[in-house]
């Protein structure tokens, strides 16, 4: 059952601040009951969110335990207006209203409501403005050969040196894992070495891992690829021309002796690195630790691999990427003999550091999967969960009536022209967002008004499975679906 509270906070005891008690009456008058439940922090700043009351309404909001939330004043409930933009989504989300009394802020009124898009314009912009910042800052340090920031690779820490014009600037220092990173590469430029061998073998010698006390490929493969570990020379340089990466350091930087910093983008679909033509590389003003030569056989076989791709991956079943060995979390790989299929924790086969024997029988597994999605579909409704072309027109609309409305109401009120200009610049961006998800939309092909799932192909069962389903834990004799709806 939902319950109107109040958060009231103060950090320290002043004269010329409303105490605890005083914010309390405050809501509770604009409430017009006599009493409401209370979340209190007191001694605690605003810009510290990790406070225990503000952490158990956070708690009881996202519980669906809260209808109203009142506050004496916005700075009171959070001094940042990115982290209140955060906030304004959790409690948008669980359907609260949000009430300032002395600010005559109310979710509930149009103009509370005009007064919130104002504040999430002005989110949007700090948080964009600070991206901006850090990113300046990034590919400034980055180009001044420093490291930029954050944790160090494998095998460096961070460290300082003093530079030309005697300055102490960060830089990457050898550590004890130094050696590690130049036997693993000695060890995968031999011809019959295999990442997957590789790690096994690092793993029954019990040399620790990077951030776990295990290896696996994909720890492997990263470290292999970076260029932060070469002694760069000519050499390097061409081939890093050769992928297409923008190198932006002058040819005589890559002088054998010192690493290269490789700076590239993230896809925001799937934050996944984009192609090499994205990256740009710097030359670090620290040592390399890998020959070039060594480093760029690695790298050539690095390349034969990636040619090969993953044809074959996930072509056993539907559900593959979804299996995870419920007893150490590592996915579980499907292979077949004899017109079997089988299933095996790759936690066990490719870093020996699970014991589990899956017993499971992968056909019953898929049917009991197809059961539910089945169920799922059915209590779907027939319409595309996106608005069809003509919705979107209408919604666009809708955008032009509201700005007609925002741009009334503020010539008939005194605030600001500035805020004015912020929401509009608001009402923009979602008309923007709006003709991308129309083109995306209009891309697509056409889908029927019910999808039954065992009529569907292969890829398109793989593509349905991975909407519903958050994963499959995999037992010994048992499986657990987790769906995501």
């Amino acid at each position: 059952m939902r319950e109107d509270v109040v958060y009231a906070r103060q950090s320290v005891e002043k004269k010329d601040s409303l105490s605890l008690s005083g914010q309390i009456d405050l809501c509770c008058r604009t409430a017009g009951v006599e009493r409401l439940k209370v979340y209190r922090d007191s001694g605690y700043s605003g810009k510290n969110t990790e406070r225990p009351a503000f952490q158990q309404l956070l708690r009881d909001i996202k519980a669906d335990r809260v209808g109203t939330l009142y506050v004496y004043r916005l700075d009171r409930f959070s001094r940042s207006v990115a982290d209140f933009g955060q906030l304004w989504e959790i409690l948008q989300a669980h359907g609260v209203e949000f009430v300032s009394v002395s600010e005559n802020f109310d979710t509930k009124t149009p103009m509370g409501r005009a007064m919130l898009h104002i504040i999430m314009v002005f989110a949007q912009l700090e948080r964009e403005t600070t991206a901006e910042r850090v990113r300046d800052n990034y590919y400034r340090r980055a180009a001044l050969g420093l490291w930029p920031g954050g944790p160090a690779p494998y095998g460096y820490q961070i460290g300082r040196r003093i530079d030309e014009a005697g300055h102490a600037v960060p830089t990457l220092v050898p550590d004890e894992n130094a050696e590690t990173v130049l036997r693993i590469f000695r060890a995968y430029a031999a011809e019959d070495m295999s990442l997957g061998r590789l790690a096994r073998s690092l793993s029954e010698e019990g040399v620790p891992g990077i951030k776990r006390s295990t290896w696996d490929n994909v720890t492997l493969s990263r470290l292999l690829h970076n260029p932060a570990y070469v002694m760069a020379d000519e050499q390097v340089r061409l081939y890093l021309l050769s992928k297409r990466v923008q190198v932006t350091s002058q040819a005589g930087a890559f002088d054998g002796v010192h690493g290269v910093l490789l700076v590239g983008k993230r896809s925001a679909d799937d934050r996944r690195h984009t192609e090499p033509c994205h990256h740009s590389a710097f030359i670090l003003n620290s040592v390399g630790l890998v020959p070039p030569a060594l480093w760029l056989r690695c790298q050539e076989k690095l390349d034969r691999n990636r040619q090969v791709g993953n044809s074959g991956k996930g072509t056993h079943t539907w559900l593959s990427g979804l299996l995870k060995c419920a007893k150490c979390g590592y996915s579980i790989k499907v292979s077949t003999a004899k017109g079997r299929r089988y299933l095996g924790c790759s936690g066990r086969h490719n870093m020996a550091r699970c014991d589990a024997s899956i017993r499971v029988d992968l056909t019953e597994l898929e049917t009991a999967a197809q059961q539910g999605i089945e169920k799922l579909l059915q209590e779907c409704p027939a319409e595309n969960g996106e608005p069809a072309g003509d919705e979107y027109a209408e919604k666009l609309a809708q955008i032009d009536r509201r700005v007609d409305r925002l741009v009334d109401a503020f010539a008939e009120s005194d605030m600001p022209e500035n805020y004015l200009k912020r929401a509009l610049s608001r009402l923009e961006k979602e008309r923007q967002l709006l003709h991308q998800r129309r083109r995306r939309q209009q891309s697509r092909p056409v889908m029927p008004d019910r999808l039954i799932f065992s009529e569907l192909c292969f890829e398109e069962k793989k593509a349905v499975a991975a909407q519903l389903i958050e994963r499959i834990e995999v037992a010994e004799a048992s499986a657990h679906i987790r769906w995501a709806v």
